[in-house]
């Protein structure tokens, strides 16, 4: 993060001739908005299996673990019937289609029957699979089928998309539906939104309705009523609904309705807990995220950083691409050992995207590429320096992007980085803290790194007095109570020496730890997993954290954070 270390950063990136160096229900679908699903009922929102079929009436709709929506599809598997199940749709020969979807389960496989078709393991949280394939020659038809494995356990899966042109037994339909009218809400929620509309004509006939949040497709009913779930309280959103017909043509967008959700009990959802430590890709000696977690238990990393490589595009430090890369790899390791990651934009120092992109929508526009690419549940803005820390304007830039993204992307959960004095928020701290009042940007968790800080021997004391501080300034701010003001907070620490030699043992990161898990805090992170190794005298550098102690123990210590 800062001086010592960031030399160290810097030096290494210059070498690599860059310039560049912190649910809920979730329901954007991943990937940019697709034009059209041939698929019928894929997010299984109509609360049953139809047309789905399944193998040995092993599969039935369900309200939890879902990754978009309400429901999700559970797949029962036994020793003897891998609980396929399947839906065949019309299709154009000759004709590329890339089928996606996210499934949850220990071996679980989506594919096209006679083709391409393809697996992971992912036991404890949601993760996406994607194939593409082209039909034959003469090929009219295709079965679509999702499974588990035998005796492996109970699968889920959820919006699962196939994305090309419809069939119809050969048919030329290329007519569009007429676009959907007389949008309007019949009901919200601090999480929720429910929907109606007219009906839309076609010349074959209407096949679904795609509800779309901003330019992303949420939700996918066979009705004119829908809920848009997993929304955040006193958030604006705008909804569109278009129609779409068997061949995959899609009509206009219907009128827009804007609605903000209720405010709840004050404090949105504080339900969000998350443990994930810094893993840094382009520097100290990136350790393989699947040896970290095996042997601490981890399941969540921050991933750093997301810079701009230029013109307000994001890239892993401003030099690697954002897919297919090593960062890219780290996050598959992360994903099929049952975790996920949080992306942090900025840091102390390269170009970043804050202070570069040219207005708060270019700025979300960059976010959103990010998200898209990777299916986020959650984003962190590292906001420190003159650039941002300091800039008011570049704060304000900042919030509102925050502010776009958390509209247009369901359940995603906006995380705000800064760095901290001993007794709380320095001026520009609690600058950012009001100006995400005033904006109503409903930021989730308002994270304080109290390292650099000039903390001296106490770094246990001076760390609880800092996060105390910061509660204070949250509770006069928003009128929240200690309970919820706890909720927002989020402590960044530092393993081991600090660029001001102060020292966080595994003993005071302990300590901090239960005070976090005592007072329910939102997260708890630490700069980094690169340096969670010992080297008794090593100083400050990059890739062990110059004490005595275990490797990976303080991620180990991170892993007991539960809120």
């Amino acid at each position: 993060m800062r001086n010592t270390l960031m030399r160290s950063r810097r030096r290494l990136l210059a070498l690599l001739g860059s310039a560049a160096l912190a649910l809920a229900g979730a329901i954007a679908l991943p990937g940019t908005a697709q034009a059209a699903n041939v698929l019928t009922n894929p997010g299984f929102e109509s609360g049953s299996l139809s047309p789905w079929s399944c193998t040995g009436n092993l599969g039935s709709v369900v309200s939890s673990p879902v990754h978009g929506g309400s429901k999700a599809l559970q797949g029962a598997v036994s020793s003897s019937d891998n609980a396929q199940c399947s839906q065949t749709v019309s299709v154009q020969p000759n004709t590329a289609y890339t089928l996606s979807g996210w499934v949850r389960g220990s071996y679980v496989y989506l594919g096209v029957d006679g083709g391409a078709s393809t697996w992971t393991t992912s036991p404890s949280a949601y993760s996406q699979l994607s194939v593409s394939f082209t039909t034959g020659a003469s090929q009219t038809s295709a079965k679509i089928y999702v499974h588990g494995w035998y005796a492996q356990g109970t699968y889920y899966a959820d919006d699962i998309n196939l994305d090309g042109p419809g069939g119809g037994g050969g048919s030329t339909d290329t007519q569009a539906p007429s676009a959907p009218t007389n949008l309007t809400s019949t009901a919200k929620t601090s999480s929720s939104v429910s929907l109606s509309w007219s009906a839309s004509s076609d010349n074959v006939g209407v096949t679904a309705y795609d509800i779309y949040s901003g330019s992303n497709n949420v939700l996918s009913v066979s009705g004119t009523t829908a809920t848009v779930s997993g929304l955040s309280a006193s958030t604006a959103y705008t909804f569109t609904v278009k129609a779409r017909d068997a061949a995959g043509n899609v009509s206009g967008a219907s009128n827009s309705v804007s609605v903000t959700t209720s405010a709840g009990s004050g404090g949105g959802d504080t339900s969000f807990k998350q443990a994930a430590p810094y893993l840094y890709e382009g520097w100290g000696d990136p350790p393989n995220p699947t040896t970290v977690m095996n042997a601490t238990g981890v399941k969540w990393f921050t991933m750093a950083f997301v810079l701009d490589s230029g013109g307000c595009t994001p890239a892993w430090d401003g030099s690697r691409a954002l897919t297919g890369g090593a960062d890219q790899t780290a996050i598959n390791q992360i994903r099929s050992a049952g975790g996920d990651v949080v992306p942090s934009f900025g840091g102390w120092q390269g170009s970043k995207l804050g202070a570069n992109c040219s207005s708060a929508s270019a700025l979300a526009g960059a976010i959103q590429k990010v998200i898209d690419a990777y299916g986020l549940k959650a984003v962190d803005m590292d906001i420190e320096n003159t650039d941002e820390f300091e800039n008011e304007a570049v704060q304000a830039k900042i919030l509102t992007a925050l502010k776009t993204v958390k509209a247009n992307n369901p359940g995603l959960r906006t995380i705000v980085t800064f760095g901290t004095s001993t007794t709380g928020p320095t001026y520009y701290g609690n600058r950012l803290i009001e100006q995400a009042q005033s904006l109503g940007a409903n930021i989730d968790v308002f994270t304080i790194m109290p390292f650099d800080f000039g903390g001296g021997s106490d770094m246990y004391g001076n760390t609880v007095n800092a996060a105390e501080g910061l509660k204070a300034k949250l509770k006069s701010t928003f009128g929240w109570d200690d309970a919820t003001a706890y909720a927002h907070i989020g402590i960044s620490g530092m393993n081991g020496l600090s660029d001001q030699q102060e020292n966080t043992t595994p003993a005071i990161w302990t300590q901090i730890k239960d005070w976090a898990n005592s007072h329910h805090i939102a997260r708890l992170a630490y700069w980094a997993v690169n340096r969670d190794r010992p080297c008794a005298g090593g100083g400050v550098v990059s890739n062990c954290s110059g004490i005595d102690q275990s490797t990976w123990q303080f991620t180990s210590i991170t892993a007991g954070f539960t809120g």
